[in-house]
């Protein structure tokens, strides 16, 4: 349990299976509203990824959310706890780079935590609801961004996502995961796979 702004903060911390930590990551869930937790598959998956190629993995739940203590606060709050989270990472592992990473809403929380906390190694935005999303307050993350994108999401369409994305300023890269939904159903293990390539270079 971590300390957050409106309470407890349920988090798990997982460390590389060998070897020492090559850098720190915080991965952040889907929208608290529509189920999402910690646990998310795709949540999972990256998180997995990412500790497979060294990185020292912190997932959380937002406040209300499971055992979080607390109550949702559109946005505004969630963006609290996160940098709370963010701050606990920062403290036990002071001399390693650290990433942000999140998926859907998460993405959301992640692109305005960089800009925020300048001095993330690299964001990654997985399934950014570009159709469901005023563009303009994440066009200008400060830190080089990864979006991991289903060309069949949903809640960001390709023609719309690609729409948003040509408007991204700064260094950016657009990684398209073949599967059949917003949750990537069907291309689970290739985006396991990307988050573990990206760690890697």
């Amino acid at each position: 349990m971590l300390a957050g702004p409106a309470g407890k903060l349920e988090a798990l911390l997982e460390e590389p299976e060998e070897g020492e930590p090559r850098f720190a990551a915080l991965v952040c869930h889907p929208h608290p509203q529509h189920g999402g937790t910690m646990h998310n598959k795709v949540v999972y998956r990256v998180a997995r990824g990412l500790r497979k190629a060294g990185a020292v993995v912190l997932r959380f739940n937002y406040r209300g959310v499971n055992l979080s203590e607390g109550e949702y606060d559109n946005v505004v709050g969630e963006l609290l706890d996160a940098e709370a989270a963010l701050a606990v990472v920062r403290e036990r592992y002071p001399d390693l780079p650290w990433w942000l990473a999140g998926f859907s809403f998460g993405s959301r929380i992640v692109l305005q935590l960089a800009a925020k906390q300048p001095g993330a190694g690299r964001v990654i935005a997985v399934g950014f609801p570009a159709q469901k999303t005023v563009w303009e307050p994440f066009l200008d993350c400060t830190a080089p961004t990864v979006f991991v994108q289903s060309p069949n999401d949903e809640f960001g369409p390709k023609d719309v996502f690609e729409r948003y994305y040509a408007q991204v300023r700064g260094e950016k890269e657009l990684i398209w995961i073949a599967s059949s939904d917003h949750f990537f159903a069907g291309g689970l293990d290739e985006l396991e796979a990307a988050a573990e390539n990206l760690a890697r270079k």
